[in-house]
């Protein structure tokens, strides 16, 4: 299946089969493609946590809103965080980034204000996101992204202070009655004319 075969069948799963489980095989292989996402200058300024522990699923799935049973059910939850500590990155980027990367990096940080520093990074981990949603589909896993969770309450949970909690993805196989499926409910998208634009 070409990608774009793969991106006219996924779609976002609404309920999981909570007795289907994704093979330890297939959590590797989406563990090294998160690795390999790209980000500008190469800074990968992320931490991806997958959850599979029962109980520490349900405590996050407390704080996540109308995503609660999504998350309970699904095999996996897939936390994508970004870097919070400046300090921390400042020193953590000398051990793989080139120096060349390193000044065009400290040079940004005397320009702009730490905001601005911080939601630049905080994009990156939404490039992971989309290259995470589409290696799923390849692998024929289902998959949620969700930013309706109590970022905060999450980072507080994940124990790592350094990294701030954006969003996560809820990950495994679709229930039968999954009211989402494409044969239910077909996937809707805006025309090519109105949002390509040519010059």
């Amino acid at each position: 299946m070409n990608v774009l075969e793969l991106l006219n069948t996924r779609y976002t799963t609404k309920k999981y089969d909570v007795n289907k489980r994704i093979s330890p095989e297939k959590i590797e292989e989406l563990k090294e493609i998160l690795r390999l996402s790209p980000s500008s200058i190469n800074s990968q300024p992320w931490q991806f946590t997958f959850v599979s522990d029962p109980e520490l699923k349900r405590q996050l799935a407390f704080h996540s809103h109308f995503n609660k049973e999504k998350i309970e059910n699904a095999s996996h939850l897939v936390v994508f965080s970004c870097v919070d500590d400046m300090e921390f990155f400042s020193q953590e980027i000398k051990t793989y980034l080139p120096e060349f990367a390193i000044d065009y990096y400290n040079q940004k940080r005397k320009q702009f204000s730490v905001e601005y520093i911080k939601n630049w990074l905080s994009n990156q981990v939404y490039l992971a996101l989309g290259v995470f949603l589409t290696a799923c589909a390849a692998l024929k896993i289902d998959s949620t992204a969700m930013e309706g969770i109590d970022q905060k309450a999450y980072t507080e949970i994940l124990g790592d202070k350094r990294y701030k909690v954006l969003f996560a993805v809820a990950i495994g196989y679709r229930a039968e009655d999954d009211i989402n499926q494409l044969h239910l409910k077909p996937k809707q998208r805006r025309d090519k004319k109105d949002v390509i634009v040519e010059k």
